[in-house]
């Protein structure tokens, strides 16, 4: 399939931030529920060979989704998104972080504030990403694992994915 959109990816001035946006070209109810949705996200949100598994998620104020990427040779690493709050449809923020798979904090690794937003427009629906760290440091030793370059595959698997379901 041909790449419609290319991710867009810009560090803030302060160091501590970063914005990321992506346009899609599929309704914005479809593209929350790829967001939002523990067996959509499954098949979209590890780079490619990696696979993710979710533990558990709980989609609401106050909710949690701990979650593991799986590796071809048997690798495994946890996240937490500990959901903070959501306007449906509009956006969704709280903190993710590397953990056990029990939900234990790695405080080797940095947690990151996400806020990631959703809006309908001509081509399909944009998504926003902002994410803040507590430190630069904190942002580059997130940036020195891969993330940017791990973030666009998923992105690129999210948009094969909405092409094959497209509604």
């Amino acid at each position: 399939m041909e790449q419609t959109h290319q991710m867009q990816f810009k560090l803030a001035a302060d160091g501590k931030s970063v914005h990321i946006s992506r346009q899609y070209a599929a309704p914005l109810q479809q593209v929350w529920e790829a967001w939002t949705d523990a067996t959509i996200l499954d098949q979209w949100w590890a780079p490619q060979p990696w696979k993710c598994r979710t533990k558990h998620m709980d989609f609401s104020e106050g909710g949690q989704w701990l979650y593991s990427m799986q590796g071809p040779e048997g690798e495994e690493g946890w996240s937490l998104c500990s959901y903070e709050e959501i306007e449906p449809l509009s956006y969704f923020e709280g903190k993710d972080a590397f953990c056990d798979e029990h939900g234990n904090p790695n405080q080797d690794f940095p947690s990151i504030h996400w806020r990631t937003e959703f809006s309908e427009n001509e081509l399909g629906t944009l998504v926003k990403n902002h994410l803040r760290a507590k430190s630069a440091d904190e942002l580059q030793q997130l940036i020195s694992l891969g993330f940017r370059e791990g973030f666009e595959m998923g992105q690129n698997n999210l948009e094969a994915w909405l092409a094959e379901h497209s509604r």
